[in-house]
């Protein structure tokens, strides 16, 4: 009889359930796995597993290796499962937990083919316990506490050769908060995984996974991807604080006209406008502020998102998986038949994804959709490159707006300054010379509010440009992104480098974040 999965759900009380004397599993892999010995018979060992951590077919087969016999696997209540913990580790306080008759007397006695499949699973027993100590656990929730704390956006865990370091991004900086001992860094990976449903023996393949905390009364989901280096593993956590979930445009820091124009696309009935960008751009945050624009109640709003980070009611949000076929394209070509009224495309990536917005555009639907492109003006000429007809870009874009982030300037340790000659001189050189009448330029000299970094937060700079006859003609004429980009500057369309300078003449940004901005864009 190999390995199966039972489909019923059983109760515990129905099995002659081994101690820890008759072998049955260390507590701590109980408690974390939530599955235990629940009978030995002659030729099978049979598993009670908590219904909702059913094994898959690695596990297994490490437990049919393990045992050195066929594993049937019953179905059992949680509670019953978290009972049976309760009452095993009562039974091992002040106790060594009968673990020279469990699996690791077990461990010892396999020999031949088993040995490998034995150790293994005695090294999966491990980590789960090394998960558990105080040290690690505490260690953990004190490195998300402080990261929500200080508005940290993600938080890498990294082992090297010689020291394991935890760095925050706040603000879109990566830097340096504590250092990791490096006896501790397994256990906080165990620990980790754990809490996201990942594989905690596997360190050899790259994992993703997604779990939810609350930290200090804050609901936080957290997006966990761990991926396998040269001298260890680094673990990236993506925070999205409950808090954050619902943006709105007027809340990005993008300027009043930009707010007015991006509504105004809102109550077009149909056609695509583009928000573009490099990654990191924040494009996916104002698709979803202009999202918490719209009527949900009396739309139907379907979002199409590699991942879905922000989950928000009233929209039907779905997430691709290229490895079973979800790819955009084949989820936008079901999604068409779903009734949609506004459809949003987190990326527009290759030509079928583009022809079947182009399509739903044509037939009544509003789209929008983000670009990978350095301005708003490539946004168009990246279309055609893709492979859409130049006039049916005419026909159906009704503008396009591409955006970067900047720091802004710390309020409570600002202080008014000069742009420097060097800063000045960086001014002109990306062609910046429109700004406030009087510019007020400020600069954060550091404080325990923003860390010493002197910034608090970010912004939104764009420009952005609404589809009219003569646009639209150049777009049919087949225009390059330059002769595109004149005729807005002619008609009086702000560039990105123009907006960041009137930013920091406005004392929102800084003037250094200004001409980062104006040196990206060239």
């Amino acid at each position: 009889m190999s390995e199966r999965v039972e489909r019923a759900v059983r109760s515990l009380s129905e099995f002659p359930v081994p101690g820890p004397e008759a072998g049955q599993y260390p507590v701590e892999y109980i408690a974390a796995r939530r599955r235990l010995v629940a009978e030995r018979r002659a030729d099978t060992v049979v598993v009670a597993a908590a219904e909702e951590s059913e094994p898959g077919s690695e596990d297994l087969a490490i437990l049919r290796q393990f045992h050195r016999c066929p594993v049937r696997v019953v179905r059992v209540p949680a509670g019953e499962v978290a009972a049976y913990v309760g009452r095993l580790a009562s039974l091992a306080d002040g106790a060594d937990g009968g673990s020279g008759s469990g699996p690791a007397a077990g461990n010892a006695a396999a020999g031949g083919d088993g040995a490998g499949a034995a150790s293994g699973l005695q090294d999966e027993l491990s980590l789960d316990a090394l998960a558990r100590e105080g040290p690690v656990v505490s260690f953990v929730n004190s490195v998300l506490f402080d990261a929500v704390g200080e508005r940290a956006s993600d938080v890498h865990l990294e082992r090297f050769s010689r020291e394991a370091v935890v760095r925050y991004r706040v603000d879109g900086v990566l830097r340096p908060v504590r250092r990791i001992p490096l006896h501790l860094f397994r256990g906080v990976s165990s620990r980790v995984k754990v809490m996201a449903n990942l594989n905690i023996m596997e360190q050899r393949r790259p994992q993703d996974g997604r779990m939810s905390v609350e930290l200090g009364g804050t609901p936080v989901d957290v997006r966990v991807s761990v991926v396998p280096i040269a001298r260890g593993e680094s673990i990236v956590l993506r925070l999205f604080p409950e808090r954050a979930k619902r943006f709105r445009l007027d809340g990005l820091g993008l300027s009043a006209r930009h707010v007015a124009a991006l509504r105004e696309v809102l109550s077009i009935p149909h056609g695509i406008f583009l928000v573009s960008g490099p990654t990191g751009s924040g494009k996916s945050t104002t698709l979803h502020a202009m999202l918490g624009e719209l009527p949900t109640d009396r739309l139907k709003v379907v979002s199409i998102e590699d991942p879905v980070e922000n989950v928000v009611d009233g929209i039907d949000q779905i997430q691709t998986d290229e490895a079973i076929g979800l790819t955009f394209a084949e989820v936008l070509r079901r999604v068409l038949r779903q009734d949609p009224d506004v459809i949003v495309v987190g990326e527009i990536r290759d030509q079928d994804t583009a022809e079947l917005a182009v399509r739903a555009a044509l037939t009544g639907h509003l789209v929008l959709a983000s670009l990978h492109t350095n301005d708003a003006a490539s946004a168009v000429t990246r279309l055609r490159d893709i492979g859409v007809p130049a006039y049916l870009i005419a026909a159906v874009l009704r503008g396009a707006m591409a955006q970067r982030l900047v720091r802004r300037v710390c309020p409570r340790c600002s202080e008014p300054r000069s742009p420097s000659a060097a800063e000045a001189k960086a001014l002109e050189g990306v062609g910046a010379n429109g700004h406030a009448a009087t510019p007020r330029f400020l600069a954060g000299v550091g404080c325990a509010e923003c860390g010493g970094t002197g910034y608090a937060g970010r912004m939104a700079v764009a420009e952005l440009f609404r589809m009219e006859d003569e646009p639209a003609r150049l777009v049919a004429a087949e225009a390059g992104a330059h002769r595109i980009a004149e005729f807005l500057a002619e008609r009086g369309v702000e560039s990105l480098t123009v907006a960041a300078v009137r930013a920091a003449a406005e004392g929102l940004t800084s003037v250094s974040e200004a001409v980062a901005v104006g040196a990206a864009g060239r």
